[in-house]
């Protein structure tokens, strides 16, 4: 059998497989205090216990490996202690990834680990879309290019949306907007990612719910002399975006307050809204036209008045079908695994 395991911040989302991948069972647990988070995560495994003996293999979503981890690897001590080091990259992510896969290996130690990343779906993006242009040593030294995140997500939906009109994924082109508490936009080209909106960090791109997108370096500049580098992640990670426009700490809730007749609120849809336009049809003129707009994340999914809003006078889209489809990141952890594992 087949677990997979997605550890958010705020959330803990697993579900175990049969060799066959047909679904055996599942759980999703939310997570208010990550001081908890162990002992979480610890109760949820405990609802799988009887299975312990047939799990042969664990898989983990992580979000950041740097350059170094991209393939779905097995983990071992001497590459986990390596994979921690990209922790202040995805601070918000890989720290709970990594927490996964230690309790795992307690819980389950005769069990193969697997991690598979986020960045996997981006390995072959053109060099004009994950370059930098930073002095030459800089890149050597720091290893700088768009990595891009969410791929198990935009990879899954957009092949989904392939199959929903029958249509050969290598033959579409497709945009795909990943909405939820972080958020991005990929732009895919007959099978192959060629640019998507996130960049070495989760933290470029489109506005998110702390995180501010797309800003002038030089504020961060003027952030790291007036800041700490800590209070400076801070106020980037946790402080920004959606967040600071409407000061609510969800989508759900900026929806409650937009009803109630609330100006930020309001403002905090209409600038997520044209943000993501921007993307679409940037992405649009570079793909040379577009067959597909998937919609998928707690937001992209889950809420038909954002679409409407981000789709409303984007007469581009006139020959483009838009669909919004759930996407099913621990289902595409097992294909990947199934591959690697024999």
């Amino acid at each position: 059998m087949i677990l997979i395991l997605n550890c958010g911040s705020q959330s803990i989302k697993w579900k175990l497989f049969r060799d066959s991948l047909r679904l055996e069972k599942k759980g999703n647990r939310d997570v208010f205090n990550s001081q908890n988070y162990r002992k979480i995560l610890t109760k949820e495994f405990e609802k799988i216990n009887n299975y312990g003996k047939e799990i042969k293999t664990i898989g983990h979503r992580v979000v950041h490996g740097g350059n170094r981890f991209r393939k779905p690897t097995l983990i071992n001590q001497r590459n986990l202690k390596k994979l921690e080091k990209f922790n202040k990259f995805a601070p918000l992510h890989n720290p709970f990834n990594i927490l996964g896969i230690k309790i795992s290996q307690k819980i389950f130690p005769n069990s193969k680990q697997i991690a598979v990343f986020d960045t996997d779906f981006y390995l072959n993006l053109p060099e004009k879309a994950f370059d930098y242009t930073l002095p030459k040593y800089i890149i050597k030294k720091f290893g700088f290019k768009k990595l891009g995140f969410h791929g198990i997500s935009h990879e899954f939906v957009a092949k989904e949306a392939a199959r929903k009109i029958k249509k050969p994924f290598e033959k579409l082109k497709i945009i795909t907007c990943h909405l939820g508490g972080g958020s991005s936009i990929t732009a895919i080209k007959h099978g192959r990612a060629i640019d998507t909106s996130m960049g070495f960090t989760p933290m470029e791109g489109i506005i998110m719910m702390t995180r501010p997108g797309d800003i002038d370096a030089g504020i961060v500049l003027e952030l790291t002399k007036n800041f700490s580098p800590k209070k400076t992640d801070e106020i980037l990670n946790l402080e920004s975006g959606l967040k600071s426009i409407s000061g609510s700490k969800g989508m759900l809730e900026i929806l409650r307050k937009v009803k109630k007749g609330n100006k930020r609120a309001k403002f905090a849809l209409e600038i997520f809204a044209y943000k993501i336009k921007k993307y679409i049809g940037a992405y649009f003129t570079i793909l040379g036209g577009c067959d597909l707009l998937v919609f998928t994340g707690t937001i992209g999914c889950g809420s038909l008045k954002i679409r409407k809003m981000i789709c409303k006078d984007l007469t581009i889209l006139k020959n483009t079908k838009i669909l919004s489809i759930e996407t099913n990141e621990e289902l595409a952890i097992a294909k990947k695994i199934t591959k690697v594992v024999k």
